[in-house]
């Protein structure tokens, strides 16, 4: 799903380039560093309140994004939440960071964790080829998964093409509303050109590896990751529609430029006609997502969902170590310095240091990320609109980095003033 919004590179998405060394493999899991620092008081917990609020407001007073939302959690400052605009331009309802939104490619993280404990039980190999559990799936056109294997999948070089971006040139009308089967999908990918790229983020991958856990387990990764992630950590707000069009329970609505506009739109960088029209894109049959794209989630269980996996109860620290050897993406596909791991980005910080987790986009307009750090702290965000320029993608990312460097400015302020 990552082509389908320009700045989305990750539904659906995506990872760029990284200008920024690789992480390290973390032996120990997040929440174990974090439980070091819970007797330590926190530092600037009022300065990063308000620089989360600013960037939100930034995003929907700069960037025209009806609302945005944050919810973060860390040692020292508990648990809280900002939020700006609106949920609903039809009834002006405020923006809630409690409400329910379609999460797109973070739920590629939901995906591999559970390839990653299947590979813990010693029910897959990362290293071993996709024909051994899809023989045939991948043959045609020069693509063979007999050389292909699951942690290229995971990780994004496997060579293969994204069938989103051939999904998004057809007219929204044609298949907004589709029931899609994931092997269709995969046959439509594999006609398409290859992507020549060493990583080239595509949702074809995530699909794939939803049908080896269903080759393995003899269920479908939904019932997979509802079973293994989302009734262990009690993600009561996370759930997969099927060929639901409406998101059930509270939600915000999400927007995206009117058919009639997008001519233009698609092209990066530039600026959206001011006042250009907004759909109402909310009602979508997400079964093109599927295993890579999805779910519907809070920003309140996305975090709880990366703080479970990074404070060891989903995968032991060995696994997770493993979901953290990261490559260097391509910047056109995600963003300046970030490197993918198995089914998570990892991108730097301006205060030092990376985050973990990932982002996702949906062609309805929601746009979601999950985001944690090596000393415990997280933030989920959630937008009713992608964001359509470059600066405005910046201006997303940026949240993430208020959240987490705003206190330790102030630190570094006052030792050195």
């Amino acid at each position: 799903m990552a082509a389908l919004a320009a700045a989305s590179a990750v539904l659906v998405l995506a990872a760029p380039a990284a200008n920024a060394a690789a992480p390290a493999a973390r032996a120990s899991p997040v929440m174990r560093v974090a439980s070091a620092a819970r007797a330590a008081p926190a530092v600037g917990c009022g300065a990063a309140r308000g620089a989360v609020a600013r960037s939100l407001g930034t995003l929907v007073t700069r960037h025209g994004i009806p609302g945005a939302a944050a919810e973060v959690a860390g040692p020292g400052c508990g648990r809280w939440t900002a939020a700006r605009g609106v949920a609903d331009l039809a009834t002006g309802r405020p923006m809630n960071a409690g409400d329910r939104l379609r999460i797109g490619s973070v739920t590629k993280s939901f995906t591999a964790t559970v390839v990653v404990q299947l590979a813990a039980e010693g029910r897959i190999g990362l290293d071993a080829p996709v024909e051994r559990y899809l023989p045939g799936v991948i043959r045609g056109n020069g693509y063979d998964g007999r050389t292909i294997t699951v942690r290229q999948l995971l990780q994004h070089t496997s060579g293969l093409p994204d069938y989103v971006d051939s999904l998004g040139r057809r007219p929204v009308h044609e298949w907004r509303f589709r029931h899609f089967e994931p092997r269709e999908l995969v046959a439509d990918a594999l006609k398409m050109p290859h992507p020549g790229k060493k990583w080239h983020y595509a949702t074809t991958n995530a699909l794939l590896a939803g049908l080896v856990v269903e080759k393995v387990t003899g269920h479908g990764v939904e019932a997979e990751v509802t079973r293994r992630i989302l009734e262990p950590l009690g993600l009561r707000d996370t759930y997969w529609p099927g060929d639901g069009t409406r998101i059930r329970g509270p939600h915000s609505h999400s927007y995206f430029p009117a058919p009639e506009r997008r001519q233009a739109s698609g092209q990066r960088g530039r600026e959206r006609p001011d006042g250009a029209p907004l759909a109402d894109g909310t009602a979508w049959n997400v079964t093109f997502g599927g295993a890579g794209g999805a779910l519907v989630s809070t920003p309140a269980d996305v975090n709880r969902f990366y703080r479970g996996l990074f404070g060891g109860e989903l995968v032991s620290a060995r696994w997770l170590a493993e979901m953290q050897r990261t490559v260097p993406a391509d910047p056109r596909r995600l963003w300046p310095g970030a490197r993918y791991g198995l089914g998570l980005i990892a991108s730097p910080l301006t205060c030092g240091g990376m985050w973990w987790g990932h982002g996702g986009t949906v062609p309805g307009g929601h746009r979601a990320l999950g985001a944690v750090t090596p000393d415990g702290r997280s933030i989920s965000l959630a937008l009713t609109k992608v964001p359509d320029t470059d600066r405005a993608e910046a201006d997303f990312r940026a949240v993430v980095d208020s959240a987490f460097c705003a206190g330790d400015r102030t630190h570094q302020l006052k030792e050195t003033a």
